[in-house]
């Protein structure tokens, strides 16, 4: 794959997790305020996320969008800063996408599973 099109497939993923976070914070702030005004405590809203297959989809996709989102953004600050793009930046993005994967996916099993 060239280098050219490497960067057009990186920017597209880039702009298309960034509005799949864009919905996912709407709905997450959203949902936050209606429970808290609605008097629900955190325990309350623990109560009501375990077990549901829809929040555990809903945050799954949050956890990947920011997965894919973060290292391609902080891949291009770090290339940036060292004045070139490097295959080194590249393996260590991808091991910080896993990293945001594994604890993310974490959190949405410990909320909406019950367990981490």
């Amino acid at each position: 794959m060239t280098a050219a099109r490497t960067q057009s497939l990186l920017w597209l993923a880039q702009r298309g997790s960034a509005a799949v976070l864009a919905l996912c914070v709407v709905v997450h702030l959203a949902t936050m305020i209606f429970a808290v005004r609605g008097g629900l405590t955190a325990a309350e809203i623990l109560a009501r996320t375990r077990g549901s297959a829809a929040w555990t989809l809903f945050y799954g996709v949050f956890v990947a969008a920011v997965a894919v989102h973060a290292p391609i953004g902080v891949r291009t600050v770090v290339a940036e800063m060292r004045g070139r793009h490097g295959r080194g930046i590249d393996v260590a993005m991808l091991a910080f996408a896993l990293l945001l994967l594994v604890l993310g996916w974490r959190a949405v099993a410990a909320v909406t599973l019950g367990g981490a």
